[in-house]
């Protein structure tokens, strides 16, 4: 989609979806304090006053970037809970964040956990709106290992809150770790190992 704009006193176009995901990858691989407007209209390609026209504010602009990275990068989500058994929705979130957080082309780990790990209390919106993006998964996934249990896919006394944030958890140390430079195949061996811990 391409979008006219007034910038510095002449008109001036540029694609806003090319321009939002340039944000979305520096906002991915910065952090969102890490990353200044500088840093973000340089990466864009536009002037200031056509971001702050286009887009809004740093926050506005990097709520947007995550509702784009949650619809466009991190769509397996849906496909592994329609999974036939709980292990292998397990297994399917396991192993293609494995791959989605080592991709080439893209910065490793996570936006949702990289985003806003740290940060000062300008910050706290954007925290707590990645907080909310990981809660709404581990939520989807519990429903998931609810309907498991009622099924008779897993047994009756299975706790499916505790399971979801198993997983919740080894997938976010697998983003920590994809950041750190950890490869595909070491990522690979500790889903693996994860999978073989899942005894229920």
């Amino acid at each position: 989609m391409e979008t006219t704009v007034k910038a510095k006193g002449r008109p001036r176009a540029f694609d806003t979806d090319e321009a939002l995901e340039r944000a979305l990858h520096l906002f991915w691989r910065q952090g969102y304090e890490g990353t200044s407007m500088a840093d973000l209209t340089e990466a864009m390609g536009i002037s200031s006053p056509s971001l702050y026209a286009a887009f809004g504010n740093k926050e506005a602009l990097f709520r947007q970037a995550l509702d784009r990275y949650v619809s466009l990068h991190a769509c397996f989500l849906e496909q592994a809970l329609a999974a036939p058994t709980a292990r292998e929705t397990a297994a399917a979130i396991l192993e293609r964040s494995v791959e989605f957080m080592t991709r080439r082309g893209q910065p490793r780990g996570c936006l949702t956990v990289q985003g806003g790990i740290t940060g000062g209390e300008a910050a706290e919106p954007i925290k707590r709106a990645l907080t909310l993006c990981r809660h709404e998964t581990e939520v989807a996934l519990r429903k998931r290992f609810e309907r498991a249990v009622a099924e008779g896919d897993l047994p009756a006394d299975a706790d499916p809150a505790a399971l979801a944030c198993y997983l919740m958890t080894i997938n976010q140390g697998l983003s920590v770790q994809a950041v750190s430079g950890a490869s595909r195949a070491e990522l690979a061996k500790v889903a693996e190992i994860a999978l073989r811990a899942w005894s229920v």
